[in-house]
């Protein structure tokens, strides 16, 4: 076994990945460190001495962003002795929804790789959205619209978090009808929940209303959609004068089972995020001439969040 409790990171990393090439998905790779829990209040890269010997701190966070960066999965640490464990990273294989070369209703179905992720389940998404819902006060809210609702995370989340679910009227859209029929068997006892299988291209022609809250996670962005055109319809048609949006944007990739860090683009080895912040910027940019505030926050999901000034 690997002892990296006096190596640099920078090596670490270079020996590693020079390991995980010679190996299969699914296989173990192990390393020993320093305890992360021998020390509190402690920083990366500072000296602990044990015995007379110097090793270099590294918290447990280190290694868990280093195993998300090499695209493994990290294990649970076992124990050594009282001074030092062992890391464990299982190689990560390709299952990834991402690759799937399905159409695009497929890709995104009740059979589909992206049916097994519950955004709801990953705290890098659920506290953001959670704080975005808090920030557009939705107990002040009565008809929110969800665009890309597929099988209806956020709906849950709200019925979990809205002291006046009932009284709310919720209507959720997606192009695919396999994931609305899941979302329908969900809210099957919600008289208040409206789902329908539509192409968000016709929203105007659908004839909704106005809606208090609009709310579009990881939808905006997809290539059969003009965003830009799109974006400004749904404020200009959709959005009360008064009302508020929530816009996010998965800054993450979802492979065997992991949420990795940083959004890819094709053609790229490496995360780059260009589009994102593109997208992102031109939202916010355009929200704040039509009145609204906005907040971006978020890591793994980045999140818009625009309440009006005129409800001030």
């Amino acid at each position: 076994m690997q002892k990296f409790s006096q190596t640099a990171l920078s090596i670490i990393e270079t020996r590693l990945k020079a390991q995980l090439k010679n190996i299969d998905p699914k296989e173990i790779i192990e390393f020993e460190v320093l305890n992360p829990d021998i020390a509190t209040s402690t920083y990366n890269g500072n000296t602990i001495n044990i015995d007379g010997k110097k090793y270099i701190y590294r918290g447990y966070k280190t290694w868990m962003d280093l195993a998300h960066i090499l695209r493994c999965k990290m294990l649970t640490p076992k124990p050594i002795d009282d001074n030092f464990i062992s890391i464990r990273y299982e190689k990560l294989s390709d299952d990834s929804f991402h690759a799937n070369s399905a159409d695009r209703e497929e890709k995104y179905g009740a059979d589909s790789i992206f049916s097994q992720i519950h955004k709801n389940e990953e705290i890098g998404f659920l506290h953001y959205y959670k704080e975005a819902l808090e920030n557009v006060k939705l107990s002040s809210r009565k008809r929110i619209l969800n665009l890309g609702i597929n099988s209806g995370d956020e709906f849950e989340l709200l019925e979990e978090v809205a002291e006046n679910f009932e009284t709310l009227e919720l209507i959720g859209i997606d192009y695919c009808a396999s994931a609305i029929a899941s979302a329908k068997e969900k809210f099957k006892d919600k008289t208040n929940v409206t789902l329908l299988q539509a192409d968000i291209n016709n929203l105007n022609d659908m004839n909704l209303g106005e809606f208090d809250l609009v709310i579009s996670i990881g939808t905006l962005q997809s290539s059969n959609l003009e965003y830009n055109k799109l974006l400004m319809s749904i404020v200009q048609n959709q959005l009360k004068r008064d009302g508020a949006m929530i816009l996010a944007w998965p800054n993450c990739r979802w492979i065997d089972g992991e949420m990795i860090y940083g959004a890819k683009m094709k053609n790229y080895s490496f995360s780059e995020m260009s589009n994102l912040y593109k997208d992102v910027n031109f939202a916010k940019k355009y929200l704040q001439q039509k009145k609204f505030r906005v907040t971006i926050t978020g890591k793994d999901y980045i999140f818009v969040t625009a309440t009006s000034i005129l409800k001030d």
